[in-house]
């Protein structure tokens, strides 16, 4: 069982997103488990105060050290975890991360709030600093579930089919291909007919070029990388039927 623990000032918000949908059912059937600690369990004056001014001046809130690293050494540790900070200052989440995540057994994660962390949280507890993109958030609470979410999809039997997974946008380094249901036509727009073959090696196949084609249109730097990276014998002739067609 995967084991999610966040530390968090409002862990309502983490209970009430992980309660539904594959997170709540992933949780019912014990693939994974969602726990929180708030930081003001852990505070010693009355109003609960986890938060201070910054020394030196500043605008603004500075989550104190006591609380996050009380916080932290209340947590059972499994052997194999990972402590996380979320943070705009840390390495870009990917999906590559998420994988290598989901090789854990228990991920750690401490949500910011206000300005900041006192530095010393960094320097004493070394977690991995990760950021969701470059912008900022209120909280890291957000972070979180991404963290989670995106985590607990790669788990063995959580989404139903294994395979699901694997054909994710960014899962093989590629935005995922165009997807279609009934009816077979909608207002003028049909469903194209290699799709409607019944042909899985066609479809496969139409599928790929598809997902090369859309990360061409839009991600142009996965693109790139998809095409300096490591071939297969197929992935090759799609990629040059690809170039081809759009003489590149």
């Amino acid at each position: 069982m995967m084991r999610f623990d966040i530390i968090t000032l409002f862990p309502e918000l983490i209970e009430m997103y992980c309660s539904c949908s594959i997170i709540g059912r992933a949780q019912k059937q014990d693939f994974i488990s969602v726990n929180t600690v708030n930081p003001r369990d852990f505070t010693k004056d009355k109003h609960k105060t986890v938060d201070d001014t910054p020394y030196g001046g500043g605008a603004g809130m500075v989550l104190m050290c006591d609380p996050i690293f009380q916080s932290v050494e209340s947590i059972k540790k499994q052997e194999n975890n990972e402590l996380i900070l979320l943070t705009p200052q840390g390495e870009p989440y990917s999906q590559q991360i998420a994988v290598e995540l989901s090789k854990k057994d228990q991920l750690i994660m401490i949500c910011g709030h206000y300005e900041g962390f006192d530095e010393r949280i960094r320097e004493g507890l070394k977690p991995r600093e990760i950021s969701v993109g470059d912008y900022v958030l209120t909280g890291g609470e957000l972070g979180a579930l991404a963290v989670i979410d995106s985590v607990t999809r790669l788990l063995p039997g959580t989404l139903g089919k294994d395979e699901s997974a694997l054909h994710d946008s960014f899962s093989s380094g590629l935005l995922e291909y165009p997807q279609y249901t009934r009816p077979a036509e909608y207002r003028g727009m049909k469903v194209p007919e290699v799709l409607q073959s019944g042909n899985h090696k066609e479809i496969e196949k139409y599928r790929k070029k598809q997902s090369i084609k859309r990360t061409f249109e839009r991600r142009t730097d996965l693109y790139k990388i998809f095409e300096k990276s490591e071939l297969s014998k197929e992935d090759m002739i799609l990629l040059n039927e690809f170039k081809h067609e759009l003489e590149i």
